[in-house]
């Protein structure tokens, strides 16, 4: 009885010895690695006098720890093998996750959007969630935007464009001419265009190319006074593209600044710019001031108040009539 308690003593000590040997074996390699060692598994196994699938496990283990290492920093290190170096790296990745409530924010205004197809849309929604959410939290999002999904009403156009849209972005940074086929929203008239492009935005459903008419006899039939005024094309309605190989330069001074023009144009409908002034009486100034970031108040009283904006083109008109009684005394200058 006295010998086998002493061989369980021995094999109890013998265990905790090889746990102890390997703890101390995975902080060994971790530390390694976040000195930027190159580890190799067959080097590593015969350092230690083991077997090289234990070297993997050790790995694997490593690359669990760090999975599930809450990092509020936005640093996220990650063990990958290197084919040129022969071995494994730590690989510092910054703020390549995003919080699982910002995918969610992100999820719910993409539905809200109704800017895509519903399998455009679905494809989009299902990488976000699987590449940035942490395994744990993606079905909790899913369940969360699952009936939103399922009725998502896609725009009546129905048309694949984000791929257009990635190479007109490129023709943008490029400073390309481009030429399109667009169908009018008047008469459904296809016309060509040849274009500097110098944005592209968002705005109630749609997408938008904002560009620089390059024919002078064309802009005439615009309302543009000059140069300054872009044009605005739907995305869904360039029926083909083409990026030219001549160049256009704008001087820096004279660039296109899509975040001023964004502030100031109402339903993506271009013009001149210009000052309106008029009598708000709703309850909530912030609703006008949310719509028109330009806009500043002028004076308050019991009847409401006379807000002054500066704003591009026509859409404005649309906006102030869609707000029916609450908006009076209007006028432009």
């Amino acid at each position: 009885m006295k010998e086998k308690n002493e061989s369980k003593e021995k094999n109890k000590t013998r265990n905790e010895d090889k746990n102890e040997g390997k703890i101390i074996r995975v902080l060994e390699i971790y530390t390694r690695l976040l000195n930027g060692a190159v580890i190799n598994k067959e080097e590593e196994a015969e350092r230690y006098g083991v077997a090289k699938r234990s070297i993997q496990r050790d790995i694997d283990s490593i690359r669990e720890y760090l999975r599930r290492t809450d990092n509020k920093s936005g640093v996220y290190d990650l063990v990958n093998y290197d084919y040129r170096k022969k071995g494994y790296c730590l690989e510092h990745i910054y703020k390549v996750k995003l919080k699982s409530s910002e995918i969610l924010a992100i999820c719910k205004i993409l539905l809200e959007s109704r800017s895509m197809t519903k399998r455009e849309m679905t494809d989009i929604l299902d990488k976000l969630i699987e590449c940035c959410v942490p395994l744990e939290n993606q079905r909790v999002i899913k369940d969360l935007i699952l009936n939103e999904e399922f009725h998502y009403i896609e725009p009546q156009h129905k048309t694949v464009f984000i791929d257009k849209m990635w190479n007109i972005g490129q023709a943008i940074r490029e400073h390309q001419y481009i030429e399109i086929e667009y169908k009018k929203m008047k008469g459904k008239e296809t016309v060509t265009r040849k274009l500097k492009p110098v944005a592209i935005m968002f705005s109630e459903y749609y997408f938008y190319l904002t560009a620089f008419i390059d024919d002078k006899k064309l802009r005439e039939d615009f309302n543009i006074l000059n140069d300054s005024f872009p044009t605005i094309y739907r995305m869904d309605r360039i029926h083909s593209l083409k990026i030219l190989k001549e160049k256009f330069n704008i001087p820096y001074k004279d660039r296109f600044e899509e975040g001023e023009f964004r502030k100031r144009i109402q339903f993506m409908y271009g013009g001149p710019l210009r000052k309106v002034r008029f009598k708000y009486s709703g309850i909530s100034v912030e609703v006008v001031l949310d719509r028109l970031p330009t806009a500043r108040i002028l004076h308050e009283d019991e009847s409401g108040y006379t807000i002054e904006a500066e704003v591009f083109g026509e859409g404005i008109k649309m906006w102030i009539r869609s707000q029916g009684e609450l908006i009076s005394e209007v006028s432009y200058r």
